[in-house]
């Protein structure tokens, strides 16, 4: 079991994601690095060939919007992503103010 802190602004919410997850998603991560592999917007800025950090920051960028609108599972595979491309990360700390390379993780 995975645990992370996702912090947003002022608030923080705890995630819980099991192993099971990040090990039955593969094929999930590999399609979404494909897509990330065509080039990304980051903010602002088109990135080309996003980094793994840079992927990483994109996913949490999802993840803020999916625990915006509520979206409980599509949260859990971003954090999920995170993990499997960065498995120390306890804490993810996402830029709300529109400037997602501005996010950090701990």
């Amino acid at each position: 079991m995975y645990e992370l802190k996702v912090i947003l602004g002022e608030n923080e919410y705890p995630l819980k994601i099991k192993e099971n997850i990040i090990n039955d998603a593969q094929s999930f991560f590999s399609k979404m690095d494909a897509d990330m592999d065509k080039g990304w917007q980051m903010s602002k800025s088109w990135v080309e060939n996003p980094s793994q950090f840079q992927r990483c920051q994109i996913a949490a960028d999802r993840l803020f919007t999916s625990i915006h609108l509520n979206k409980k599972e599509t949260a859990i595979m971003m954090a999920a992503y995170i993990i499997n491309q960065m498995p120390t990360v306890k804490i993810i700390d996402i830029d709300t103010t529109g400037n997602m390379s501005e996010t950090s993780f701990s």
